[in-house]
């Protein structure tokens, strides 16, 4: 069957989530004064990312909501009790130093760009979907998308087949019918091609390694166009697998 749909990751895909989190990350605990405390830049936002990946593990689960995630980031890092009202104001100024630093990568905009007229678009993000609406929307990216489809609603997070074939299901279209972009091999990548998707892997830091049967790698966006082409339209045969 002809590809009729991209389906994209956001954070580090399109949006360089690990540099605005390290800027916003560093500017908020400096400006706490708290890099000392904790060992100094790489030391806190080590303990930092670490902290992240543990709460946000949660939320995935479906242990914590979306908010109440953020309160135990904020808890866990700083290693102490705080009430929910402290704790969102604690992380709330973490948000505006981040928010401050939010950046797409130079390739995204050309590559959503150059898709737009031939295949539809949308998104299938491990988040929820009043956060990356309002993060779309300030990066000026929106419109691309037909469609915002987050773990929050869907009930289920990648890898799990069944958040991509309910992004499928929300699109109207087939699994075979779609591809799915994203920079984790793991989570994105082999999710979707186990899923029965077409699976690109956006390889932007170069690991490299042996690269698993049924997934295309890319090192840039600027790279898609070219990939996809000739298995977007009507009646082409799909060759992305």
């Amino acid at each position: 069957m002809p590809l009729r749909a991209v389906l994209w990751d956001i954070d580090d895909t399109l949006f360089d989530y690990s540099g605005s989190d390290r800027a916003g990350a560093l500017r908020h605990l400096r400006a706490e004064g708290l890099l000392a405390a904790y060992g100094g830049e790489e030391a806190a936002l080590t303990r930092w990312r670490a902290a992240m990946e543990t709460e946000f593990a949660r939320f995935l689960a479906g242990e914590l909501g979306f908010l109440d995630h953020r309160r135990e980031r904020a808890r866990t890092f700083l290693g102490v009790a705080l009430s929910d009202a402290e704790a969102d104001a604690w992380f709330a100024k973490y948000i505006a130093h981040y928010e401050a630093s939010w950046v797409l990568f130079p390739d995204s905009r050309p590559a959503l760009t150059a898709l737009a007229p031939l295949v539809r678009q949308a998104v299938l993000s491990n988040s929820s979907v009043a956060n990356q609406e309002r993060k779309l929307t300030r990066l000026g990216i929106r419109a691309h998308f037909e469609a915002v489809l987050c773990a929050d609603e869907l009930g289920h997070a990648k890898p799990a087949a069944e958040a991509f074939h309910g992004a499928c299901t929300a699109l109207g279209l087939g699994p075979e019918e779609v591809v799915y972009v994203g920079d984790r091999l793991d989570i994105d990548a082999l999710g979707a091609r186990d899923a029965g998707l077409g699976a690109v892997w956006l390889d932007r830091t170069g690991a490299g390694g042996e690269l698993p049967a049924g997934v295309r790698r890319i090192a840039s966006l600027a790279e898609l166009p070219e990939l996809l082409h000739g298995v977007i339209g009507f009646g082409a045969p799909s060759t992305i697998r």
